[in-house]
């Protein structure tokens, strides 16, 4: 490639100054001089191997497994030297010494030697490990310097035999066998297979016992379940060189269509087990001393150590590569001449020939493996950062994960470490233009001259013109990411709580504030893509400008020109093009990468939980289990308030310690001071023994129900069965088609509130902790389940534990050995029940509160709730069969269920369909804009085709001819030619991307407006991830991708088109060629596709996966890191990226195992146009035009690979439209206003409900639920709805929200069906307090009213009428102030008293309250009573409440049972009857009460 060149420039005719370069003694010093680097390499490589060898006992050896191609060669090499050295002084001995004699023969003696050492070493190494050499990879950087030096030899050779200087044959035969036996050694060097000995460095890392070993630096592990080895490990030369390792993965998949598991595994450094072990490493000793800062270039550097053995030899590749494409413009000049009839001799045209087609033959090699390589470097950075971002995720501390909410941490781990790895496509090509540039004015100048140095100018005013538009694009691209973020995070928020969204008919108003994030968002979006048209434009324009210039000033300066050079230079220019053309997006990703860099570093730069808060002591060597002194604690570092204040606590093992107080006291900021989470400010904590957590909001996994309760645990059955009765679960479990392998939904949206919280004890339980922390476990469910909770956990199996546990319920107070009642952060009173009853009146308030509750029971029935003992366990026994009397249950929504809620992933199988591409093009306007842009891009490569046509003809074929045309006129038929396809790509440019954001923004709105129009059912059965990497990932395909990938495609095509009709032109026999060619070609590419598409669709798959597993960790970190899980949800990340790696690499490496094979037709298609054109007889044809077909056909191979590369590309990014199209097909919920039917402004007017022999099932294949219910309830009355697990509650109530539609009967409010009217119509006429407490980023003011309907004063009437009002004008924003997400920053109770307040303000004629006061203490209860019977006396309110003092005091108690109603009466009426039900479950509770009390006593 490079030595046709470099021969030109040692030609001693032109250049006498570099005689010097070709002189026998400077190319025998360099041998030496090179020979003696290597030779003292070995010896100082060995004496430092001496000095580690103890050292280096445990290291890991990357072995090379080519030993005797590597070997044999040397040794051969070594005896060949020696055989010419032999030779050499014999023959100079009988003809007489020279100077250059003593310099060859040191030459031969070196070479000798450094061989026989190079054979010497891989003997041993070879006989010290017998699976393999270790193969230095410096000695494989020298062979690369020893094949440039041999090339370099063998170049002068033939410039002498050109110059008719006389040369021993010996020195050319040596040559030869010097160059060969480099490549030979070089592409073994390259691409033979490297693999890593098991060493101590390998012990697990992330298995559940990883470390960090005393230097802190991090131990690796081995991929658990790689039992399927890589084909590329097995590879041997021929098949890496041609990638037919791949090749049985691409016959699977075109025989069928591919499935995950037939995707082989990962290994070595490709496993991000082990690339991620190597960046930690380098991230750790970047460190200066205690700076733990992370910034762009640390993280850039550590990259760059990771992969740097690859990126070293993606640029050895990429120079060859480079080098090879500028042999073809260089010969086309001496082609033509030969095809005018200048032969300098025998068989010439033959010779050319070969050049042209070996050129092209480096060329592809190197091309393809380089970019096969620079794929794999991208991957293995993309897998490092998303597990060091989820590694940072699971350890940030609170303070820090409030400024950072999900949303951004998701488009961290989705878009920006994808966009980083992306990068590894351009990292190259900032150095590869110099080089380019330089060797392009190289040829310039042997042809053009002075010339050049127009072309060297214009080409360096291109390049600085980027810098205005880099730092436009920059600034674009910052803007772009900020506003994606914002919307993602909202997007990731309303997912999380649509539920409550569509309860209260807001679904439409979150839309709308998405789609104003969008349109920001699209703001951006819109001066990016413009701002990249016109850099489009400018650079598609630089190669015309850079020519017009050249030719301009040759014809200035009066070079001659002819069409020789002008091929030559155009050749040239068409080169430069791809470089220049390449400029613009290597700067646009650069920024864009730098861009993403910074983030991350920011990200990795945030706080985490500081270490020393706790000081853990061995469980054996202490009897306190938890011990605080002096403690001052802050959630917020700024704030002059802690949030705890003047903690002293000491828990001895085996106590059980209860926590109570009011709602905000403090309570469960004691519970996560002591797992570490809360800052300390001063005092010390000491904890003895594991823990383990009970959250107040439940965080369930998504996944089987029997693995959410082993959690990381081998499984006991004999324990496992015991927790599940304490835990009340197998009763629950029975229901479940599944029983425990039941697939629980994201969130455990399929559980009911009781049995998520049920199922997070049951994890608890058995991880058979020593400290167990509850934070009001009993909340949840009712009376029966929380007093079998009670007695059977924390009294049974925890009998022996320390056990702290929050709770509101007084009747668990007196079984604690120690009770703390909190107020404002402290702990204002300590001690046993009687002794604190006695000592204080914030205890007594709470008790009293209790009590006076229980005196409401007393009033209804005095003589049903005393029991005899008898009575009393009598009336026990039944409920315990029962089992969950009264609990809301979700199970009833899965009872019957054949099949798993949360399904597989769907996913297209097969090529994707027309309609795909066609419905994407015809997005925007219809498709009106596509004929143009089209249009556009025929009449750019007309223009350049005849452009450069007319520059072959119009000049002479040599100096001596008679030009056609006079120069002027050659020259401003040109530059007219040349402004004109300039106009053509500023129209295309400007089109394409006006189509791309009009579809982009179309596609968004589809999307966006039927997911939130589908029903619940929906999101029950979808996690939030599936949804997330459609909103985030495949919309940024489409926002920025997709558009350039389809447009690339088609321009590759009629470029393609005229670059035929030029070669046909001249030799119309090509076609005998192309089209066997085409054929052969469509076939690999139809043989390859199928594998392909696949391949990529798993991409999208199993990216799903590892962005909801980081979302569950993001809100469950607490969780985690208090049972000391985080190595398992490391290595469970782990195991997720190298899954979402696996398709990756595979589709990569199946990419070039095509592009390989297109690329040997089109070498074989353009080598025998050329032999066609040497055939034709001189003078039967234009050389000047058959030259133009020559430098067409240069680029026949590089576009015939781009055509069919951007087709496979284009199918495969389509696939992210595809996988948008999918959810703008989802089953709509029924209309949201049906304008003929609307009800009048004041309906319901009565509020009664009355539900006619409803029957509800959740789909048409599954049983019912409701299996005929009619009831009533009455106008402004108030009705309490109780019954157990699966009875039908939950689904009874989503029913009259219809949330879930009636399959026959229908439900009557006010006599309006409300089938028969639109979703908001009923929606906007009920309120609801959920279960589960939801508040939304935003401020005071807008979780309240978040549609904006009430003026500020009814705001402070709602919060001080919900008892909040004091607490937020304390705040400094007051109404302004800031809520977090998710409402973190706000206790749970404080949460369900804002939801009070929405209703407060809403004012509703029918109120239903799901467990509303679940999370509030007594006395809170007590007056939210008090305010719902004040402000809602004449509603019909309904009630699901666990705690039998809100539904005592009812008109009417329904209670349910397998879909249909049991008993239906007044309390009082109920409680007459013993036997009924309802009694039973009043009996429990004040049985329950009772029993507590006596314990007191």
């Amino acid at each position: 490639m490079g030595i046709s060149l470099i021969s030109y420039f040692l030609s001693p005719l032109k250049y006498p100054p570099l005689d010097f370069l070709q002189n026998p003694i400077f190319l025998r010093e360099s041998s030496v001089f090179i020979h003696l680097i290597l030779l003292f390499g070995i010896i100082l490589s060995w004496i430092y191997k001496l000095s580690r060898r103890v050292e280096n006992e445990h290291s890991k050896d990357r072995n090379f497994w080519y030993y005797k191609p590597v070997f044999l060669p040397s040794l051969a090499l070594s005896l060949y030297n020696l055989a010419l050295f032999c030779l050499n002084c014999f023959y100079w001995y009988r003809n007489g010494w020279l100077d250059a004699n003593l310099v060859t023969l040191l030459d031969l003696t070196l070479r000798v030697f450094v061989w026989l050492l190079v054979s010497i070493y891989l003997h041993k190494q070879f006989i010290k490990r017998s699976n393999g050499v270790n193969l230095p990879i410096l000695l494989r950087i020298w062979w690369v310097f020893y094949l440039v030096v041999s090339c370099y030899c063998l170049v002068v050779d033939i410039v002498q035999l050109r110059g008719k200087q006389s040369l021993p044959i010996q020195v050319l035969v040596s040559d030869i066998v010097y160059v060969m036996s480099g490549i030979f050694l070089c592409c073994v060097g390259i691409f033979g297979k490297v693999t890593c000995e098991d060493s101590d460095l390998q012990e697990p890392f992330l298995n559940g016992n990883g470390n960090v070993n005393g230097n802190g630096r991090v131990e690796s592990s081995k991929n658990e379940g790689s039992g399927t080895i890589s084909p590329y490990l097995n590879a041997g030369l021929l098949s890496n060189l041609t990638f037919t390792w791949v090749g049985s993965l691409i016959t699977k998949g075109y025989k069928k269509t591919l499935d995950l598991e037939d995707v082989p595994s990962l290994s070595g450094k490709d496993d991000v087990n082990e690339s991620h072990m190597i960046f930690r490493n380098f991230m750790e000793s970047s460190r200066d001393g205690s700076d733990k800062k992370v910034t762009s270039m640390r993280l850039v550097r550590s990259l760059i150590l990771t992969t740097w053995v690859d990126i070293v030899l993606t640029a050895c590749l990429c120079l060859i590569r480079t080098l090879a494409s500028y042999v073809g413009p260089y010969l086309i000049d001496t082609f033509v001449q030969y095809l005018n009839g200048k032969r300098e001799f025998k068989n010439q045209g033959y010779v050319l020939v070969s050049a042209f087609f070996v050129a092209k033959l480096v060329e592809c090699l190197s091309q393809r493996h380089w970019v096969f390589r620079l794929q794999v470097v991208g991957i293995r950075a993309k897998a490092v950062l998303i597990e060091s971002i989820y590694n940072k995720a699971l350890t940030l501390s609170c303070r820090s994960k409030q400024g950072h909410t999900s949303g951004e941490m998701i488009n961290l781990m989705s878009v920006d470490a994808e966009r980083i790895g992306d990068f590894s496509w351009y990292m190259h090509d900032p150095w590869m233009v110099i080089i380019q540039v330089a060797l392009a004015l190289l040829l310039l100048y042997k042809s053009l001259g002075l010339a050049s140095i127009a072309a060297l100018i214009a080409t360096v005013i291109i390049m600085l013109a980027n810098f205005p538009l880099s730092t436009v694009l920059e600034k674009y691209q910052g803007k772009l990411m900020e506003s994606k973020d914002k919307r993602m995070k909202a997007t990731s928020e309303v997912l999380k709580n649509m539920r409550i969204l569509k309860l209260q008919a807001w679904e439409m108003k979150f839309l709308s504030k998405i789609v104003e994030l969008r349109n920001t968002e699209n703001g951006w979006l819109k001066k990016f893509l413009y701002t990249s048209a016109a850099t489009t434009f400018v650079f598609w324009v630089a190669p015309t400008f850079v020519s017009v210039i050249t030719f301009g000033t040759c014809i200035i300066m009066g070079i001659p020109l002819d069409s020789g050079k002008i091929l030559t230079a155009l050749a040239t220019f068409r080169i430069l093009q791809e470089a220049i053309y390449n400029l613009p997006d290597t700067i646009s990703m650069i920024i864009q990468t730098k861009v993403s860099l910074d983030r991350i570093a920011s990200f990795l730069c945030l706080d985490d939980l500081e270490p020393d808060t706790i000081e853990k002591i061995p469980r054996a060597s202490s009897e306190v289990a938890v011990e605080i002194n002096e403690g001052n604690f802050t959630w917020d570092p700024s704030s002059p308030n802690p949030t705890l204040k003047d903690i002293n606590l000491r828990v001895q093992h085996g106590m059980r310690v209860a926590v109570c107080g009011t709602v905000g006291s403090g309570k469960s900021s004691l519970l996560s001071c002591i797992l570490g989470e809360v800052p300390k400010i001063t005092g010390s904590l000491r904890l003895s023994g594991s823990k383990a957590y009970v959250p107040q909001s439940p965080w369930i996994q998504s996944g089987k129900i029997v693995d959410n309760i082993l959690f990381g645990q081998e499984m006991d059955h004999e324990r496992y069965d015991r927790v599940l009765e304490a835990c009340s679960l197998k009763k629950d479990l029975e229901i479940l088609s599944f029983g425990d392998q039941t697939v629980i939904g994201e969130r455990g949206i399929n559980l009911s509130g009781g049995q998520k919280q049920r199922m997070q004890i049951a994890r608890a339980l058995y991880q058979d902790a020593d400290i167990y922390l509850f934070d009001d476990p009993f909340s949840a469910v009712d009376a029966h389940t929380g007093s079998h909770l009670f007695k059977e956990c924390l009294l049974g199996l925890l009998e022996s534990k320390t056990v702290i546990y929050v709770t509101h319920q007084v009747e668990f107070l007196p079984a604690a050995d120690l009770i703390l009642v909190m107020k404002n952060g402290r702990i204002l009173q300590a001690g046993k029940y009687n002794d604190i009853l006695a000592s204080g009146t914030d205890f007594m308030e709470l008790v009293g509160a209790h009590e006076e509750a229980l005196s409401a029971l007393d009033s209804v029935e005095p003589g049903v709730i005393k029991p005899t003992v008898h009575e009393e366990y009598s009336g026990t026994k039944p409920l315990e069969e029962e089992s969950n009397v009264g609990e809301d249950g979700k199970a009833d929504d899965m009872a019957g269920i054949k099949g798993q809620l949360v399904q597989e992933e769907e996913r297209e199988k097969g090529r994707v369909g027309l309609s795909v591409y066609w419905k994407y093009i015809t997005t925007a306007y219809g498709g009106a804009l596509i004929p143009f842009i089209l249009l556009a891009q025929i009449l750019f490569q007309t223009l350049q085709i005849l452009s450069n046509y007319w520059m072959a003809w119009a000049t002479p074929v040599s100096p001596d001819a008679k030009p056609t045309v006079d120069e002027k006129t050659l020259i401003m038929v040109y530059v007219a030619l040349s402004v004109g396809s300039a106009f053509c790509i500023l129209a295309r440019a400007s089109l394409l991307m006006n189509v791309a954001y009009k579809t982009a923004t179309s596609l968004f709105t589809k999307m966006h407006s039927c997911i939130f129009r589908a029903p619940m059912s929906f999101f029950d059965a979808t996690p939030s991830g599936r949804i997330l990497n459609r909103a985030s990932t495949d919309q940024s395909a489409v926002d920025l991708s997709i558009p350039s990938q389809v447009g690339a495609f088609a321009f590759s095509l009629i470029q393609l088109l005229g670059i035929i009709a030029v070669m046909s032109m001249i030799a119309w026999q090509v076609f005998v060629i192309f089209i066997p060619v085409i054929a052969i070609s469509l076939w690999y590419q139809q043989y390859y596709i199928s594998s392909a598409r696949e391949l990529c669709r798993l991409v999208g798959v199993t990216k799903a996966p590892v962005i909801q597993h980081f979302a569950e960790t993001i809100s469950g970190a607490t969780t985690i890191r208090s049972f000391d899980q985080e190595s398992r949800f490391c290595q469970t990340s782990v195991q997720l990226v190298n899954t979402y790696s696996r398709p990756k690499f595979y589709n990569a490496a199946a990419m070039e195992w095509l592009c390989i094979r297109l690329d040997m037709l089109s070498s074989i298609t353009f080598a025998a146009s050329l032999i066609f054109l040497i055939s034709i007889p001189v003078g039967l044809i234009d050389p000047g035009i058959a030259g133009l077909s020559v430098t067409y056909g240069l680029n026949l191979n590089m576009l015939q690979v781009s055509l069919i590369w951007n087709l496979c590309n284009m199918e495969n990014k389509i696939i992210s439209v595809e996988r948008i199209y999918q959810y703008t097909c989802i089953p709509s919920e029924p209309p949201l206003f049906i304008e003929e039917n609307r009800p009048v402004s004041f309906w319901p007017s009565l509020g009664e409900v009355n539900v006619q022999d409803l029957q509800i099932r959740y789909a048409p294949h599954m049983p019912l639920v409701l299996r005929g219910i009619t009831c009533t309830f009455q106008g402004g009355k108030k009705t309490g709805i109780v019954g157990r697990t699966g009875g039908g509650k939950s689904t009874l109530i989503q029913a009259l929200f219809r949330i879930v539609e009636p399959a026959s009967g229908k439900i009557m409010l006010d006599g309006i069906d409300i089938s028969s009217i639109g979703l908001h119509d009923l929606r906007t006429r009920l309120s609801i307090i959920p279960q589960d407490p939801t508040m939304f980023e935003g401020t005071v003011r807008s979780n309240l009213d978040p549609l904006e309907e009430y003026s500020d004063e009814q705001i402070w009437e709602a919060l001080d009428k919900c008892q909040l009002g004091d607490e937020v004008r304390t705040k400094e924003g007051k109404l302004d102030s800031i809520v977090t997400e998710n409402g973190e920053n706000w206790s749970m109770g404080q949460r369900q008293l804002v939801c009070l307040g929405r209703v407060l303000l809403k004012r509703s004629k029918v109120l239903i309250l799901d467990e509303a006061t679940a999370s509030v203490d007594t006395a809170t209860d007590n007056l939210i009573q008090q305010t719902l019977s004040q402000h809602f006396s004449d509603s019909t309110v309904i009630i699901i409440a666990h705690r039998i003092t809100s539904v005592i005091d009812s008109d009417m108690v329904v209670l349910l049972s397998h879909g249909l109603v049991e008993e239906c009466d007044s309390p009082l009426k109920l409680l007459e009857n013993k036997s009924s039900s309802f009694a039973k479950l009043v009996t429990e509770y004040t049985t329950r009460a009772n029993s507590n009390a006596e314990e007191t006593t």
